[in-house]
């Protein structure tokens, strides 16, 4: 028998499209001989099922089930492709935990302390994974620009704390341009997090659980054309990504050891894709994405691909990974 499986895209966030992409690629590859497939949109005003016709069918939300031809349908697994809320904040694993439906990221606490940058370095700074200086904001709280400065210096980042894909972030290299990046970064969150500049190769790490092992995949450099990676670089061609990354062996060492320590430290499951800067040889935190994209382009699969994963044993392992194991 086929297992039926629920592949969630959309979202509620600035996100949502490039979501949609991520879960039209996840259908695409899933083996079919293997699996029932069916796009889930997921989106404030409504939850449907996309047929083949792109025919919506409304998702009842009591028990995650769909009608299709007068038949009821209801699925041995979720395969989750929301970037942003709900999907990558513990909103959508939570709800599936209290139905009994297995899905395939991260828990629902993993998921929501990841989801806050501000939280998670703090999480894993006592296990040693360093992060740059920061400063904290809340809405409403008073932007004493001095103090600001002394604590994590200039250039700095201003990003939304809860926030993905680079929505909401900006570069200050002036004093008199941090309160507009402020203000920008309130259009996507009312907490910010403002960091000192790190100055050295960025690199992106993929975790993933992977025939019942804890795998970190080919890690990634980034080099961008713009002043950082911001979602012109992510999405529109601004960058490149280098896999694997041109890095020293002691750094590729010490990265691989930070990413599956902050893994194993969380109690991760499912995919997870960590952004690192190199100060020298140690690799500074930026960030965990528990549903990373999974585009053909997206980092992920491209380090999956270097490593000899296709997309279709990428997206079937972490479906069999939670699937009960007798099935």
């Amino acid at each position: 028998m086929k297992k039926k499986v629920a592949i969630i895209m959309g979202g509620y966030s600035s996100e949502y499209k490039i979501s949609l992409k991520s879960g039209n690629v996840v259908h695409d590859y899933l083996d079919k001989e293997k699996y029932e497939r069916y796009r889930i949109h997921i989106f404030k005003q409504k939850w449907v099922y996309v047929d083949d016709v792109n025919a919506e069918h409304e998702v009842n939300k009591d028990d995650f089930s769909i009608q299709v031809n007068n038949e009821k349908i209801v699925f041995d697994c979720v395969f989750n492709a929301i970037h942003g809320t709900p999907g990558e904040d513990g909103l959508m694993q939570a709800y599936f935990e209290l139905l009994g439906i297995p899905q395939t990221s991260c828990g629902y606490y993993q998921a929501a302390l990841t989801f806050n940058k501000r939280d998670l370095l703090s999480v894993l700074k006592p296990y040693g994974i360093k992060s740059a200086p920061s400063y904290y904001l809340n809405l409403g709280d008073e932007i004493n620009e001095d103090a600001i400065i002394e604590q994590v210096g200039l250039p700095c980042f201003v990003k939304a704390n809860k926030a993905g894909s680079s929505f909401g972030i900006s570069k200050v290299n002036e004093k008199d341009r941090l309160k507009e990046a402020i203000e920008f970064a309130y259009k996507e969150d009312d907490e910010i997090i403002i960091e000192g500049f790190l100055d050295g190769t960025e690199v992106s790490v993929g975790v993933i659980k992977y025939k019942g092992e804890t795998k970190v995949l080919p890690i990634t450099e980034i080099v961008t054309e713009n002043d950082f990676f911001d979602y012109e670089a992510k999405y529109e061609g601004k960058s490149q990504e280098i896999t694997p990354a041109r890095i020293s062996s002691r750094q590729e060492k010490n990265v691989i050891q930070a990413a599956k320590r902050a893994y194993d430290v969380l109690k991760m499951t499912g995919f997870s894709r960590s952004e690192f800067i190199f100060i020298g040889d140690e690799p500074f935190m930026l960030e965990m994405n528990t549903t990373p994209g999974l585009t053909t382009e997206s980092i992920l699969p491209q380090q999956a691909g270097e490593a000899g994963i296709s997309l279709s044993e990428l997206f079937g392992g972490a479906i069999e990974e939670v699937l009960p194991k007798n099935h």
